[in-house]
C-alpha cells in the first residue's frame, strides 16, 4: 500500500494519493485544483489513478476532483448524503458514482468503507482504509473536515458562510453525535485529516500531519467531550470569521468547478497602462512585501504580500466578477506564476495582466505621486493617545479582540472594512492595529485605496502593545 500526503501551505489543506502496490490502482482523496501534482506522483510510483473522491463540498478551495477525473479517466465518486440543498449538481452529467454511509469499494486490494459523518456539513463522508492482504481491520481514516489533529470541524459554516440561517446549533448537535459514533472505532486507527494549523475550518488545529484515534480521545477537546450541551457551546464559541470567499467556494464546488486546464501566465503590461487601469477603478493587487509597499506605493492599489496568507486575503478582498491585475516584485522570478496559481486555487481566474515593481519609478518619472504609510510604535501611540486627537481601530478577528484589546478601541476585521467605511472617522488620523502588524498593513492599504489618506499602521501590533506594558481591556466571550 502506498500513502502519499500532499499539503498546500497557503490553504493549510491536505489531500492524499493511496495506491495498491500489487495492482497499480490508486485513488486521490480531496484533490485541490493543482491536479498535475497527483498525475506526476502516480506516474512516478508506476501507478494509475482509477478513482477520485472527496469528503464533502469544500468551502475553502476549489475542488480538483472533477478536473482530475476528466484528465485521467478515473471514476468520480461523490457523496449523496445530506438533504437536497447539498447534492452535487454536476454529478449526473459527469456520471459520478454516488456514495452513502455503509458503502464499500475497492482500489486494487485496498478496501474503503464509507462513513457518513455529518456536522461540519450534512453530506460529509469519512473513509476507513483497509489493506486487505495484510488484515481485515482498517489501518486509518481519511477524516476530511470532520476530525483534525487537536480539533474538530466547525459546524457554523452553513450559517455564517453559506447563509443557511438557524443551522449552527443543529449542526453542532449532529457533529457531537457523529463524534460519539466515531469514538467507538479502534484506538490504533490512524487519523489522516483534511487540514492543518492555520485553516479557518476550525479554531485550534494542530500542525502535526497525522494522529491516532486513541491519542485524539485524550488530546482533542472535541473527541473527549461527553456532555452535548457543553460541546455545543464550546464548538460555536470563538470560531474565526469565515473568509468572504467561502460562500463562493461552496457555490462553485456544488455546481461544478470550471475545468481549468493548464494555468497560463498573464501578459506583462506596459507601465503606462497602470494610469488607465486605476482611472477605470480596476482591482490592482501589489504583491510586494508590506515594508516595501509602506515605503513607496501608488494610491488605488491594495497590498496583499505574496506569502502564506496571500490566498486568504485575496479571497477576502478580491472580486470574482472583475478582472484582477498584479504588481509583482522584480527580484522574484516566480512571483507571477505563484500568485496566479494561488488565486486559481480559490477560483480567482480572471488575472488579466501584471506589472513589474519598477512601475513605481516609471510612475514617478511621469509626474505621478508616490505615497507611503506611516508607522507608529506602541510607545509613541500611548503618548499620542493621551495628548493628541487620533483614532485607533483593531482589525483582528472578533474572538481575538474579545480576548484582549487596547482600551476603548473598536473592532472591524480587515475583511469587513470596505462595507463599514461609513463608521470610520475622517476628521483625524486613524491608527490601524492587528496582532503583529501584518494584517493592519493590508488594512491600511485598503483604506488608502478608498481615499482615506491619513492612515497609520501600528508597528508590532497588539503584541508590541502588550510587551510594552500598556493597559489592555477584555470582553466577555459569547457563543
Amino acid at each position: 500500500m502506498l500513502l502519499k500526503r500532499f499539503y498546500d501551505d497557503n490553504l493549510a489543506q491536505a489531500s492524499y494519493l493511496i495506491g495498491c502496490a500489487a495492482t497499480g490502482d490508486a485513488i486521490v482523496v480531496d484533490p485541490n485544483r493543482d491536479v498535475s501534482q497527483y498525475v506526476r506522483a502516480a506516474s512516478g510510483e508506476g501507478m494509475r489513478i482509477t478513482r477520485v473522491t472527496e469528503t464533502h463540498i469544500h468551502a475553502d478551495f476549489v475542488s480538483g476532483s472533477r478536473e482530475l477525473a476528466q484528465r485521467t479517466g478515473a471514476e468520480l465518486m461523490l457523496s449523496d448524503e445530506g438533504d437536497a440543498s447539498w447534492k452535487y449538481a454536476f454529478a449526473p452529467d459527469d456520471g459520478a458514482t454516488l456514495l452513502h454511509g455503509g458503502d464499500t469499494f475497492m482500489v486494487g486490494n485496498l478496501r474503503f468503507d464509507v462513513l457518513h459523518t455529518p456536522g461540519h456539513t450534512p453530506e460529509h463522508l469519512s473513509f476507513l482504509v483497509t489493506d486487505t492482504p495484510a488484515t481485515d481491520q482498517p489501518m486509518g481514516a481519511l477524516t476530511g473536515d470532520f476530525v483534525f489533529v487537536g480539533d474538530v470541524g466547525r459546524p457554523d459554516l452553513l450559517e455564517r458562510a453559506a447563509g443557511f440561517a438557524g443551522t449552527m446549533e443543529a449542526s453542532a448537535r449532529t457533529l457531537f453525535a457523529s463524534l460519539q459514533r466515531f469514538r467507538r472505532l479502534p484506538d490504533y486507527l490512524q487519523i489522516w485529516p483534511g487540514h492543518g494549523a492555520g485553516s479557518a475550518c476550525g479554531k485550534s488545529l494542530g500542525a502535526v500531519p497525522a494522529s491516532t484515534l486513541g491519542y485524539e480521545k485524550i488530546a482533542n477537546w472535541g473527541l473527549s467531550a461527553t456532555d452535548e450541551d457543553a460541546f455545543v457551546n464550546a464548538v460555536l464559541a470563538g470560531q474565526p470569521e469565515p473568509p468572504r470567499y467561502f460562500a463562493e467556494m461552496k457555490r462553485i464546488n456544488k455546481q461544478g468547478p470550471r475545468i481549468l486546464g493548464d494555468v497560463c501566465r498573464p501578459a506583462r503590461l506596459p507601465h503606462a497602462r497602470l494610469a488607465s487601469l486605476l482611472k477605470d477603478d480596476a482591482f490592482v493587487i501589489d504583491t510586494r512585501p508590506a515594508e516595501q509597499y509602506a515605503t513607496r506605493n501608488i494610491a488605488g492599489t491594495i497590498n496583499i504580500p505574496l506569502g502564506k496568507s496571500f490566498t486568504t486575503w485575496a479571497g477576502w478582498l478580491a472580486p470574482y466578477d472583475r478582472d484582477v491585475f498584479l504588481i509583482v516584485d522584480d527580484t522574484r522570478p516566480t512571483a507571477v506564476d505563484e500568485a496566479v496559481r494561488d488565486l486559481a486555487m480559490i477560483g480567482l481566474d480572471r488575472v488579466a495582466g501584471y506589472l513589474d515593481a519598477d512601475v513605481m519609478d516609471a510612475w514617478a518619472a511621469a509626474g505621478g505621486e508616490l505615497g507611503s504609510i506611516p508607522q507608529i510604535s506602541a510607545t509613541e501611540l500611548a503618548a499620542r493617545r493621551a495628548n493628541s486627537h487620533l483614532a485607533v481601530l483593531d482589525v483582528r478577528g472578533r474572538a481575538e479582540w474579545e480576548a484582549g484589546h487596547l482600551p476603548g478601541v473598536e473592532n472591524i476585521p480587515v475583511g469587513h472594512l470596505i462595507e463599514r467605511l461609513a463608521e470610520l472617522p475622517r476628521d483625524r488620523p486613524l491608527v490601524v492595529q492587528c496582532q503583529s502588524g501584518a494584517r493592519s498593513a493590508i488594512a491600511a492599504s485598503v483604506l488608502r485605496a478608498q481615499g482615506m489618506t491619513n492612515v497609520i499602521n501600528l508597528s508590532g501590533g497588539f503584541e508590541g502593545w502588550q510587551s510594552g506594558g500598556h493597559p489592555v481591556e477584555h470582553e466577555a466571550v459569547h457563543a
